[in-house]
């Protein structure tokens, strides 16, 4: 897994590219990436699968700011990105969500 950042200072937007190599997939079919920036929603955010079987998507995201995330895989399996800027405790108490600075 990894997050690759592009900043655009005009425009106050930073690029993430989030990506999760296949043998990271567990066999998945569908992975989304759910976070602040979308709301937490499952399937606001696709992943496209490439042709080596990997799953990545970019997102547009303001600069400065820092937000919560996890991968869902299948609708059923989540999993963090172990190159995270950083990780904090869901509310819940039972995971850790992985953090992208921009």
């Amino acid at each position: 897994m990894s997050i690759r950042k592009q900043h655009f200072k005009k425009k106050g937007i930073c690029k993430v590219t989030f990506s999760v190599p296949e043998n990271q997939c567990n066999g998945a079919q569908k992975v989304h990436v759910v976070g602040e920036f979308n709301d937490w929603s499952p399937s606001a955010t696709p992943m496209k699968r490439a042709k080596n079987g990997a799953f990545s998507v970019a997102v547009e995201l303001k600069q400065g700011c820092e937000y919560q995330f996890r991968y869902l895989m299948d609708n059923q399996r989540w999993g963090n990105e172990p190159e995270a800027d950083n990780y904090r405790d869901t509310p819940y108490g039972d995971a850790r969500n992985s953090v992208v600075m921009t």
